[in-house]
């Protein structure tokens, strides 16, 4: 086993132990860790969970958008004042479970610093711009896509016409809060939203999508994770 030490005293490492993702079915780690009462095992999100991060991987849907925001409820509830950090790596998905993730972020009291690492595109990226002002952070080699609202009709036509109206509807207000979370104009957005649009970190910077862009974690305590940001810099 490879010990390490906790933020407490406590050791914990991994002893070639997983358990199966419930959503993907992939093999996730376990973290046993010594304590002064014994030994607890944890799965490595869960353990992690603990230092206050939360991870939004893959589609975003119905399902994950339950764990996420029960997470981030739980953390409010443990501490209201603590920053946490959502880590996402993400092709994007369904609206609604997005606005879920989104409406939660906003509606809790911890602040919530978002860190794109791989990709944030469509609904990724738009939890991505949604972080807490200048604690939103892309990894150097992340990719960011931004586009329109897509989705399909069928039936009678004026079923068609009732979910066009409401996919423009959604279009017009996805616009609105990106205008507000990057400071671009309207029009500057309705461009960029009009067909994929893909930034390096580096662009997404720039465009407002992200406050910074970071190679390595700081080393400075006043810029790292000081105010117990999940480890996510400031």
């Amino acid at each position: 086993m490879i010990d390490l030490l906790g933020d407490k005293g406590e050791t914990f490492g991994t002893q070639g132990q997983f358990t199966r993702d419930p959503l993907t079915g992939a093999l996730v780690p376990v973290v046993v860790e010594q304590t002064s009462r014994g030994e607890r095992s944890f799965d490595i999100f869960s353990r992690l969970l603990r230092e206050r991060i939360v991870f939004v991987t893959g589609q975003v849907e119905d399902g994950m958008a339950s764990l996420i925001t029960a997470q981030l409820l739980f953390l409010e509830s443990e501490n209201p004042s603590k920053p946490i950090s959502m880590y996402i790596n993400s092709p994007g998905g369904v609206v609604t479970a997005g606005m879920a993730i989104h409406d939660t972020m906003q509606y809790i009291k911890p602040r919530v610093s978002t860190v794109c690492m791989g990709q944030a595109a469509s609904m990724g990226s738009f939890l991505l711009a949604a972080g807490e002002p200048g604690m939103r952070i892309a990894l150097p080699n992340a990719r960011i896509m931004v586009h329109q609202p897509s989705g399909g009709a069928r039936g009678m036509a004026s079923d068609i016409e009732i979910q066009a109206r409401e996919i423009l509807r959604i279009k017009a207000r996805m616009n609105d809060l990106y205008v507000k979370y990057t400071g671009q104009s309207l029009d500057e957005i309705e461009r960029a939203m009009d067909r994929d649009t893909f930034l390096e970190a580096e662009e997404a910077q720039k465009f407002g999508i992200v406050d910074k862009v970071f190679e390595t974690r700081p080393e400075s305590e006043e810029e790292g994770d000081a105010e117990g940001s999940g480890g996510a810099p400031e």
